[in-house]
């Protein structure tokens, strides 16, 4: 492919339709499609480009391939630059060495490899680059220096010559070896000051030419100032650094401006550090003067032309050991070029994995393992937390320490309603294990058994408890009653059509009939089992239920009843019920699955705790066979259904 310089790249996707030899490229974007052929130049604005067979393929090995399903996009080159980027991967093999690893997923495998290479050989020469620039840096400032000191020294071996031809001294130092003995160490101390004085003078006036521009320092020059030193090689490393931001950065960017702030500082830090050394010296050379100075006196016999050839010698002494020391450092320097040494040493160049490393097979296949075996778990977790309902008796016992008398499974068409004699369904087992708990609980005492049937809300199932729990209860020699005691929404007429309307409790409270045999009717269901109907619903439920006459209906019924069940009104609607609690012998509190409320059950330990019911059991009704609890879950004689292994596991 050979790009070309275009200002808008396309957008859509080209697609690719290939037919034998021939080749069809259409887009959105095109006026028209392009037929052409493998090894054919395609000509698009931004773009040539060959389409060529891979002499490999074969077609029939992959018949599942679209020959039609074929298209491409392209991308601009920042685009490209940053997937790769993306892609690219840099770790530390060894935390304990200084050998990285650089990896990259990408389906072309030579170019991946080639990527790897060229970015290491890029990476060596870009530090050499740095590398060399500080060097030739130093080596060009040293060559200025020596030709100037080389001028310099010329200028005082020809003053030196001048001065013996002038005044005609071939040895003074022989006349003079005694006294100049004495000052010979002061003059080697002096001589020391004064090149450093030198060395701090010529880089502080370099420091100074370059204004307002960052350029590298010169190192190694003989300054002996380790605090200058160090601040010599923190610019250098600053000024490398905002010389490679401005490669692609203006000097107004944040990095550049705040790098050009610390060279401002570290400059100024420079050169106060070289003023304060010159300071430092020149005190020293004083001393030393001073000294030398003595010395001097002592030799008043010397000629006066020797202390002027003295002090033209040491000029000459002071130009030739700069001379020299510069002369090493540009060989150092030159050295330190010569030596240019990959900064990074390939331990091994780029290569291909023999597997792919993604997808990975057996990873993909786990997950789909895995997540298809979390999915119904999960969803069965989303269930318990999302539904607020009780659901089976295992949900019930979570909320309340109260016994729970028994589940009463749920009703299909096909079932009935009530239980009949000798009736051996799930319905009937379900009441008389009720009837079993409930007689644990119930007191010892003559006359009848009060039983209180109650629930939070309405729909719970109270009457259908009420009317089956008689059944239950009621045989040859065991009569029972059961009392419409929700006068405000009467049900009990349900179990008996035909006795919609008939007189009952409303009647009585009101002391409109006063013989309880008037408002007594036979269930219909059972020769000893009997009703007392809710009657006329009053606009006063409260009043006629607090006015004594409910507790002499039940002391006139007592002694022709084994059993009297109360089948109430549901307590957090209406107070009715608690107004009669105090006369239950024990307490039937129906409740319904995926009806009652969990919540509800925490009203309910509330009035049991306050015993403003008592002796009290609960009932879970309408519970569905799949989530009975330890009870029923196994059947009972040739009327049970076996459950599937998964619902047995997801009802533990």
């Amino acid at each position: 492919m050979t790009e070309k310089q275009y200002e808008e790249l396309p957008k859509k996707p080209i697609d690719i339709k290939i037919e034998g030899d021939k080749i069809t490229l259409s887009s959105e974007e095109f006026k028209s499609n392009i037929v052409t052929t493998y090894n054919k130049t395609i000509s698009l604005p931004y773009a040539n480009f060959i389409i060529q067979k891979n002499p490999k393929f074969n077609h029939k090995k992959v018949k599942k391939l679209d020959l039609n399903d074929f298209y491409f996009t392209y991308s601009d080159l920042e685009t490209v630059v940053d997937d790769y980027q993306e892609s690219l991967e840099v770790d530390l093999l060894d935390i304990d060495a200084t050998v990285i690893g650089l990896g990259m997923a990408n389906p072309n495998k030579e170019k991946s490899k080639d990527i790897l290479n060229d970015l290491v050989d890029i990476y060596n020469e870009y530090a050499i680059k740095d590398k060399n620039t500080e060097s030739k840096k130093t080596k060009d400032f040293i060559d200025d220096r020596i030709t100037l000191i080389s001028r310099e020294l010329g200028n005082v071996e020809s003053d030196k010559e001048k001065f013996k031809i002038d005044n005609n001294i071939v040895d003074i130092a022989t006349e003079a070896k005694m006294n100049l003995a004495i000052s010979s160490e002061t003059r080697r101390k002096s001589l020391e000051f004064d090149t450093q004085i030198e060395v701090s003078r010529m880089l502080l006036n370099y420091i100074d030419n370059q204004g307002s521009s960052y350029q590298i320092l010169p190192t190694n020059i003989g300054l002996d100032n380790s605090s200058a030193a160090s601040n010599i090689t923190a610019y250098n490393k600053l000024v490398i650094d905002r010389s490679r931001l401005l490669e692609n950065a203006t000097p107004e960017n944040p990095l550049v401006k705040e790098i050009t702030k610390d060279l401002i500082g570290l400059k100024n830090a420079l050169r106060e550090s070289i003023q304060r050394y010159l300071i430092n010296l020149n005190a020293s050379k004083r001393q030393v003067d001073g000294e030398n100075s003595y010395s001097g006196n002592e030799i008043q016999q010397v000629p006066r032309q020797e202390k002027l050839f003295r002090n033209i010698e040491r000029q000459q002494q002071i130009k030739e050991n700069l001379y020299l020391l510069l002369l090493q450092k540009r060989e150092e320097a030159a050295i330190s070029m010569a030596m240019t040494d990959n900064k990074a040493r390939v331990v091994d160049h780029a290569y291909v994995l023999k597997k792919p490393v993604s997808p990975k097979k057996m990873i993909a296949i786990l997950g789909a393992f895995m997540f298809g075996l979390l999915i119904p778990f999960a969803l069965i977790y989303l269930r318990g937390i999302l539904n607020n309902k009780l659901v089976s008796k295992h949900d019930l016992e979570k909320f309340t320490t109260t016994p729970i008398l028994a589940e009463i499974p749920r009703l299909y068409k096909k079932d009935g309603e009530v239980i009949t004699k000798n009736d051996v369904s799930p319905l009937a087992e379900s009441f008389r294990i009720l009837v079993t708990n409930l007689s644990f609980m119930m007191p010892k005492k003559e006359g009848a058994k009060i039983i209180f049937v109650t629930s939070t809300v309405k729909g719970e199932g109270k009457t259908f408890v009420s009317v089956n729990l008689a059944l239950a209860l009621v045989s040859s020699v065991k009569k029972v009653l059961v009392i419409g005691s929700d006068i405000r929404n009467p049900q009990l007429q349900r179990y008996n059509i035909a006795m919609k309307g008939a007189k009952g409790l409303s009647e009585y409270l009101y002391q409109e009939i006063e013989d309880t045999k008037e408002i007594i009717h036979p269930s219909g269901l059972h020769s000893n089992c009997d009703f007392i109907y809710s009657g006329v619903i009053p606009p006063n439920p409260t009043d006629l239920l607090q006015n004594g006459r409910y507790s002499q209906l039940l002391d006139s019924v007592k002694g022709d009843y084994d059993y009297i069940i109360l089948d109430t009104a549901p307590l957090m609607l209406v107070t009715d019920s608690f107004l009669i609690s105090s006369v239950a012998d024990a307490t039937v509190y129906v409740t319904r699955s995926e009806i009652t409320e969990k919540g509800f059950i925490e009203f309910a330990n509330s009035n049991i705790q306050s015993e403003k019911i008592k002796n009290v059991g609960f009932v879970l009704n309408d519970v569905h066979k799949t989530n009975f609890g330890y009870g029923n879950q196994y059947g009972y004689g040739y009327h049970a259904d076996e459950k599937k292994w998964w619902q047995k596991i997801f009802n533990r």
